[in-house]
């Protein structure tokens, strides 16, 4: 992957609003949200862009057997980028100085967990003796980032909570289901690559 490829995930992050709007999210407010950091790890191999994520174990206090990015909850007012480089270490087995942040996405609030996620996008080496943490994840799953740019892959779908109905984006990748606050983090990170660039 050439440096300038890297350079345009940089550029198109940079300029992006912090807040995007999504019908599809259930509102929420944000009073109540606790603070959380995920990393979106790309790496390259054989010249294509690949995203990896951790499929969560069902003994987690939350999002059991999710497929899901490593991150987690920020310790009090422990900075957000700090939070994901420790989590991804916890999680995953890679140090902060194998990550190279590239910029952020825009939050998303998990209704469920009631969470406020921070989405920062980084790479990640490859390959790598990646060790992930048994009791919080039971499988590594790599995704090239062309499956998730074929609309193909991409539904939508209706839930239900607390008497309420809400829409979920729901990517299929093999036996995988990827739905949820991943879901829509990979949308938002597709959409942001499908956008004319702003001339400068």
């Amino acid at each position: 992957m050439s440096a300038a490829t890297w350079d345009e995930f940089r550029r198109r992050l940079a300029a992006m609003p912090a807040a995007a709007p999504d019908d599809a999210l259930l509102p929420t407010d944000p009073g109540r949200l606790r603070r959380a950091a995920v990393l979106v790890p790309l790496y390259e191999a054989d010249g294509e862009v690949f995203l990896l994520l951790t499929r969560r174990t069902d003994t987690v206090e939350h999002h059991k057997g999710q497929i899901s990015f490593p991150g987690g909850a920020a310790d009090g007012d422990e900075d957000l980028r700090q939070t994901v480089l420790r989590e991804v270490l916890e999680e995953v087995g890679i140090p902060e100085t194998q990550v190279e942040i590239l910029g952020r996405l825009p939050d998303v609030d998990v209704v469920v967990s009631s969470y406020r996620v921070t989405p920062f996008v980084g790479i990640v080496p490859h390959p790598f003796p990646l060790a992930p943490n048994p009791h919080e994840i039971v499988e590594l799953v790599r995704v090239p980032l062309a499956v998730f740019r074929d609309p193909a892959n991409l539904r939508l779908e209706e839930r239900e909570r607390a008497g309420r109905r809400y829409r979920v984006y729901v990517y299929a990748y093999g036996d995988h289901m990827i739905w949820g606050a991943t879901a829509q983090i990979v949308k938002h990170l597709v959409d942001l690559l499908a956008a004319p660039e702003r001339p400068t």
